[in-house]
């Protein structure tokens, strides 16, 4: 009995696993998190700001968020079906792609310019910032056609709870990417009196952990396949709401954080998803708590036979 068990348990093992054959995308993320922490401790010992227009604060916090931006690409690309040589392709780009915005982000804001928007640079500078523009577009491109790829693919997916969550992801992501290209014609990050596009750019992106994240969670969790799915849909809806409600008050030209309805209704939104996350947490270490339980009570009932 005791083996078939564990034949099943085998068995229920994904053959695709997250990160698989992904070695030089995981470099190129924790390469971005080495170079946050050397800004860190420039700052702390020199502050942030180099004139006449650098600020090495940006620096700091776009390295963190490309590094993590690429460590999730690196995880959901083997669950993929894209063929050998399209999937290194894309591969090369994202890497190729990220060692550009890397240098040229701490670069020029070393130097004290303005990496994409400079007015004090030469032009050579401006040129570079115009390529940076070039760059950021390639990323979009591969994220809607790898966002693309995944609702194309076949609901027999091996994995589908975190299939579910890659592809609300990718509908916040391109959320993302809309306000990364209203950036970029803007050519600034503010709108209107208050209005920060920068903040729905991030938090659009992010959909790549905070969503992916609670389907990870639910596939380890002994539960109904149809109780998983709703909450990973009540999850996934809540999260895309709040986007919705942030970037309606972005385009009104307004902040985030004041205590108006839009961003109020926004943040309750955002608890409703982190309760969803909680769920599975507390579902999966009720079901640990239980099986070492068991494990303990065994060697017992065997010792009195």
């Amino acid at each position: 009995m005791l083996k078939l068990m564990k034949a099943n348990q085998i068995a229920k093992e994904p053959s695709v696993k997250l990160f698989e054959g992904e070695r030089a995308l995981v470099i190129t993320g924790i390469f971005g998190f080495i170079l946050s922490a050397g800004i860190a401790i420039y700052m702390f010992f020199r502050g942030s700001i180099i004139l006449p227009e650098g600020n090495v604060k940006d620096a700091f916090s776009f390295n963190a968020a490309i590094g993590i931006f690429i460590l999730s690409i690196a995880a959901i690309l083997p669950l993929t079906s894209l063929g050998i040589l399209k999937r290194k392709v894309v591969r090369w780009f994202f890497i190729a792609a990220s060692f550009y915005s890397y240098t040229i982000e701490t670069v020029q804001n070393f130097r004290g310019l303005n990496p994409r928007f400079s007015r004090e640079g030469t032009v050579v500078d401006m040129a570079g910032g115009i390529f940076f523009g070039v760059v950021s577009l390639v990323l979009v491109t591969l994220a809607i056609l790898l966002g693309i790829h995944f609702f194309r693919m076949k609901k027999t997916h091996q994995r589908p709870l975190l299939i579910i969550g890659i592809r609300y992801a990718f509908l916040s992501v391109l959320a993302a990417n809309i306000a990364g290209i209203w950036m970029i014609l803007l050519q600034d990050r503010f709108t209107g009196g208050a209005g920060n596009i920068i903040i729905l750019h991030g938090i659009g992106f992010h959909a790549l952990q905070t969503l992916i994240l609670p389907a990870w969670l639910l596939e380890k969790v002994r539960v109904n396949d149809s109780i998983k799915k709703r909450l990973i849909h009540y999850s996934s809806n809540a999260w895309m709401l709040s986007i919705l409600l942030i970037g309606t008050q972005t385009v009104l030209g307004r902040s985030v954080f004041e205590l108006t309805p839009l961003p109020i209704l926004a943040s309750l939104l955002m608890l409703v998803w982190f309760i969803m996350l909680v769920v599975p947490c507390v579902l999966l270490f009720k079901q640990k708590s239980v099986a070492i339980m068991k494990e303990n009570r065994f060697p017992i009932s065997k010792g009195k036979v």
